[in-house]
């Protein structure tokens, strides 16, 4: 750690702002498995004292290494080498269920549930839901795993009329939906992209502030009505999004012709 943080090699002027070569310096660490995850790193104060480096210079080097994920801060406990997570990409083509597609790659899926209850629907389901006055909404709130590392939030909403005892989903809401031959068919997903807040940033156990994808979707039964409104939080640094394109049917020219006539 001393060697890392040694003074000798910061004074190159063709190697660029300080702050960039102390990024420089532990993101290389990094990747050769010199700090490994979870490994921590000296307060700033000591992080200055060592490389003699000002404290302005070690923190923009330490906050962007936090911005691109490669370090995690926690309150109260310092800053740490960030787990290492496998991205993994879902094909935006078809419609499954977060334990399906885990189980489709072999990998365990946990759930730490936050909520599970029945409650009067807000606006924004409401519309979503098309539920009607006196309606009641499902709720369901938890933070998706897998193999131990959270990957995702999800926050669903259902008609109470569709899935009446919340408290009776465990491992799969498709699971049980299903079972009541009320599993949904299709769906229409919109993707953005969003900065987590101290909340769910705890929850996925990344610094406040990083990039996430926030994904809605409204899903539906065959008979066209609705049955699911999610809104789902994505860690950033573990999920790539696919999506097949395939080129419109070309019109000749003359088929345009002959029917404009």
């Amino acid at each position: 750690m001393e060697e890392l943080f040694s003074p000798e090699g910061f004074g190159d002027p063709g190697a660029g702002p300080l702050y960039l070569q102390l990024h420089r310096r532990i993101a290389d660490a990094i990747a050769s498995g010199r700090l490994r995850p979870g490994d921590s790193l000296p307060p700033e104060r000591e992080m200055a004292a060592l490389t003699g480096l000002s404290r302005v210079s070690v923190r923009k080097g330490v906050e962007a290494l936090v911005a691109s994920g490669q370090l995690v801060q926690r309150r109260g406990s310092g800053t740490f080498v960030a787990p290492k997570v496998e991205r993994l990409e879902q094909a935006l083509s078809l419609l499954t269920s977060f334990t399906e597609d885990m189980a489709r790659r072999g990998r365990s899926v946990e759930s730490n549930w936050i909520s599970r209850s029945l409650h009067a629907p807000a606006p924004e389901e409401v519309m979503a839901l098309g539920l009607g006055a006196g309606d009641r909404v499902a709720r369901l709130e938890r933070v998706r795993s897998s193999d131990g590392v959270p990957l995702a939030i999800e926050r669903a909403s259902l008609p109470a009329s569709i899935l009446p005892d919340p408290e009776g989903v465990g491992r799969s809401l498709y699971e049980v939906l299903e079972q009541r031959g009320l599993r949904p068919v299709r769906a229409v997903q919109r993707i953005s992209a969003a900065n987590l807040g101290a909340r769910d940033a705890e929850l996925l156990q990344v610094t406040p502030g990083v990039a996430g994808l926030k994904i809605e979707r409204v899903s539906y039964l065959p008979s066209g009505k609705v049955v699911e409104f999610t809104r789902s939080l994505y860690r950033g640094d573990a999920y790539d999004f696919a999506v097949e394109l395939k080129l419109a049917p070309a019109t000749s020219a003359g088929s345009d012709e002959r029917t404009a006539q």
